[in-house]
């Protein structure tokens, strides 16, 4: 199966979203219900955009040598540095094609085949948390996600996570900005450092915080004891008018990255876009409407193909920009006018 077999499939069947040849938030907009971005809609648009005007410096006289894009990341060996974001609330966002247990078991069974890993997701009915659990236990390792509930929600989420096996975990924190969070009983939202020591503590394993957009936030997650955090704006999702993701990176890692492993999303879409994080300072990458549309195009399979494509385009850049480990992808290999 190919990708664009994959998109040719998923076309129509995905809600909102229209499977576009270049997932680049136009074709959906500030489509919410569905896969856009919140306000005028421009952050997605402004996230993939970032990255499309970042440019390599091709240096072809190096020894022909094969390249090697497997790195290991929180333990866990991967084909290469990727991993396939939180989705939850499928049917609600991306239509009834599956339900949250067909599309979780799908990704991480998808992406365990193809030598990554899937973070599971998480939604107003607790339901969502558990079947990306469930989808973790039966096929191996991911990484589930819990947003900021109450202390109490987030004990018992994390409790059941590690009952299922998880060894990592995650909380995007920036979810507090999605509306259906607000009025939540108990309440939840935005969490102190203090509340977020104590859950990390409490869980016992690596923690990542997700939806970090600021030294000041980096600093904070480092002082809550998180072992990673996930440089991401939610891909727009949860306010309006806020940089993109490319252009706040680089400060982040040069700062942090030496005390935490330094994660970003939102916008990237290809193997080159996978080269150019790694090169402003992140030591991985997640990639979230390209995986639902690769899911919803082909299941398990469908990722499989998106994955193989990410891989031929990574191992292409570093070829050509005379680079064959990951370590040797840095600053350097980008274009500084």
């Amino acid at each position: 199966m190919t990708y664009e077999e994959v998109l040719a499939a998923a076309r129509g069947n995905m809600g909102p979203c229209k499977a576009c040849p270049v997932c680049d938030g136009s074709g959906c907009k500030n489509a919410i219900p569905g896969p856009g971005a919140k306000g005028s809609g421009t952050v997605a648009r402004r996230n993939y955009q970032a990255w499309q005007e970042i440019f390599l410096n091709m240096d072809t006289i190096c020894p022909m040598e094969p390249v090697d894009t497997t790195c290991t990341l929180f333990g866990q060996k991967l084909a290469l540095p990727v991993f396939a974001a939180p989705i939850g609330a499928v049917e609600t966002h991306y239509g009834h094609l599956l339900n949250e247990e067909a599309y979780d078991n799908a990704m991480v069974q998808g992406c365990r085949e193809a030598g990554i890993a899937a973070f599971t997701g998480d939604g107003l009915s607790d339901s969502f948390f558990e079947t990306g659990c469930a989808a973790m236990a039966r096929q191996g390792f991911a990484i589930p996600t819990v947003k900021p509930w109450s202390r109490e929600r987030v004990f018992q989420k994390i409790d059941l996570a590690k009952s299922m096996g998880a060894t990592v975990l995650c909380m995007d924190v920036d979810a507090a900005g999605l509306p259906f969070l607000k009025n939540t009983n108990p309440p939840s939202g935005s969490k102190s450092v203090e509340e977020l020591r104590e859950m990390i503590e409490y869980a016992g394993v690596p923690f990542i915080l997700k939806g970090i957009m600021t030294l000041r936030g980096a600093k904070k997650a480092l002082a809550a004891g998180a072992a990673g955090i996930v440089v991401s704006n939610h891909g727009g999702r949860v306010l309006d008018q806020v940089p993109a993701t490319a252009r706040v990176l680089p400060e982040i890692a040069k700062a942090v990255g030496d005390r935490m492993t330094v994660l970003v999303d939102g916008g990237i879409r290809t193997g080159l876009d996978v080269f150019k994080a790694l090169a402003l300072g992140a030591k991985g990458v997640l990639i979230g409407r390209p995986f639902v549309t690769a899911v919803y195009g082909g299941g398990a399979a469908g990722v499989a193909a998106y994955v193989q494509k990410l891989t031929g385009e990574l191992k292409d850049a570093m070829e050509m920009c005379g680079v064959h480990t990951l370590r040797e992808i840095t600053g350097e290999c980008i274009w500084k006018p």
